[in-house]
């Protein structure tokens, strides 16, 4: 991914919460047929390695997990906020009029190699690890428990596991950098009038780079 220094986001944390927020990822491999993309939710484990590892599970029935190349580093893709940025915000349109519009956002690309896993107790584990962080804001958290059992097994058995150790990491936070601090607080401002969750989510991302 090309990412100007001023965009380039090192700090793991950082990183990581971004994909534990938005953990609706896109998991890109090579395979016999060519690229493959799946957009699927994933669990990251920060386990001790460098940048932690990542866990989630395709259908059976999807050809990509039959396909890919397990010598070959897959990428998963996580997508951060993102917000159409209008040049009429910058301060610097009214003073030289050499401004034009650009997009914002913050995106994660997580790379490494894919291990295929069919085991029936790593794959209950996957799914009680990812039932329990996506309904704990409920205030009565579905189970896994809740469903009869075979029917639990039966499901189960549709589905394969992937587990990637990452190997490197990439952060781009597009977020007025380039910009001065006037254009970038103009930025902010019409992103508070706009008052949507979207606009929001960069204004804060805005701020936090100034």
């Amino acid at each position: 991914m090309y990412i100007p220094r001023a965009n380039q986001e090192d700090r793991i944390p950082v990183i990581h919460k971004l994909m534990e927020d938005q953990p609706f990822a896109s998991l890109i491999t090579m395979g016999t047929s060519g690229l493959f993309a799946s957009h699927i939710p994933m669990v990251l484990e920060r386990d001790g390695t460098p940048f932690g590892r990542i866990k989630c599970h395709l259908s059976r029935a999807n050809q990509q997990w039959k396909e890919l190349s397990p010598s070959i580093a897959a990428l998963a893709i996580f997508s951060g906020p993102q917000h159409y940025i209008t040049p009429s915000w910058y301060p610097e349109k009214a003073k030289t009029a050499k401004v034009v519009p650009t997009w914002n956002y913050a995106v994660v690309h997580a790379y490494g190699h894919l291990k295929v896993i069919e085991d029936s107790e790593w794959l209950m584990a996957h799914l009680e690890s990812l039932v329990s962080i996506h309904e704990a804001s409920f205030s009565v958290p579905w189970k896994i428990g809740d469903a009869p059992a075979d029917y639990v097994a039966s499901q189960v058995k549709g589905i394969v596991g992937l587990e990637m150790v990452i190997e490197r990491l990439e952060g781009k936070w597009k977020v007025s950098q380039n910009r001065s601090e006037q254009d970038r607080v103009g930025v902010a401002e019409g992103l508070t009038d706009l008052n949507t969750e979207e606009s929001l989510a960069m204004k804060a991302l805005v701020e936090q780079r100034r």
